[in-house]
């Protein structure tokens, strides 16, 4: 065997010239694609635990459920407020009465609201507690139980009358007493208007959670 050949080679290979041959370590693929798949491991388990802490800071959104059920929970408003039903005008009796110097002005107002579907009853000039005291649009008058019912379907057609309820009046009736500043009654379109609002449904200001 020559001192030249390399050991292990058992004399099978025999240098020759000026060139040796190169002993290449093997190629480590193997350990190579095990790092990539490791780092891709890495990349994803940080990527989901990033979600879940965003997930839990932020709340998840809508998307909270109670244990074992599965179910969203919502928010749901509470029902609407439904207001006491309201007499039609044809159920209300008026006594008109004016509280102004001009003539004739009781009489006048009592006919359209009759034409308007209002019973009338007294009318004439106000007594001594009203007669030129009344400075706006003019008084309605009448028992404790009408404040919210007969007496507030009449304002809809005085525009700026003040209500006033007396516990110790008797009877169903109501009064009207013109005062200064009364030009007449509101236009019937937005009289209308106005009562519509007062049985239209309010709702609440509570809402409630359900799962």
């Amino acid at each position: 065997m020559s001192m030249l050949t390399p050991p292990g080679m058992g004399g099978k290979y025999r240098i020759t010239g000026d060139k040796y041959p190169r002993m290449r370590p093997p190629r480590r693929r193997g350990r190579l694609v095990a790092v990539v798949v490791a780092s891709v491991a890495v990349l994803g388990l940080v990527g989901w635990g990033t979600l879940q802490l965003v997930d839990v800071f932020t709340g998840g959104g809508e998307k909270h459920t109670t244990a074992g059920t599965g179910t969203r929970c919502r928010t749901e408003a509470a029902p609407a407020a439904q207001l006491k039903a309201l007499p039609q005008p044809g159920g209300i009796t008026v006594n008109v009465y004016n509280a102004t110097a001009r003539a004739g002005l009781a009489k006048d107002t009592a006919d359209q609201l009759k034409k308007r579907g209002f019973k009338i009853g007294s009318v004439g000039n106000a007594s001594k507690e009203f007669d030129k005291k009344v400075k706006g649009t003019g008084l309605l008058l009448g028992p404790a139980d009408a404040r919210d019912t007969s007496l507030a379907v009449l304002a809809t057609e005085i525009t700026g009358a003040e209500r006033r309820a007396d516990a110790g009046r008797k009877g169903a009736a109501v009064d009207f007493v013109i005062g200064d500043a009364f030009k007449g009654l509101a236009a019937p379109a937005v009289a209308e208007q106005a009562r519509a609002a007062l049985t239209a449904p309010r709702p609440t200001a509570s809402t409630k959670k359900g799962c």
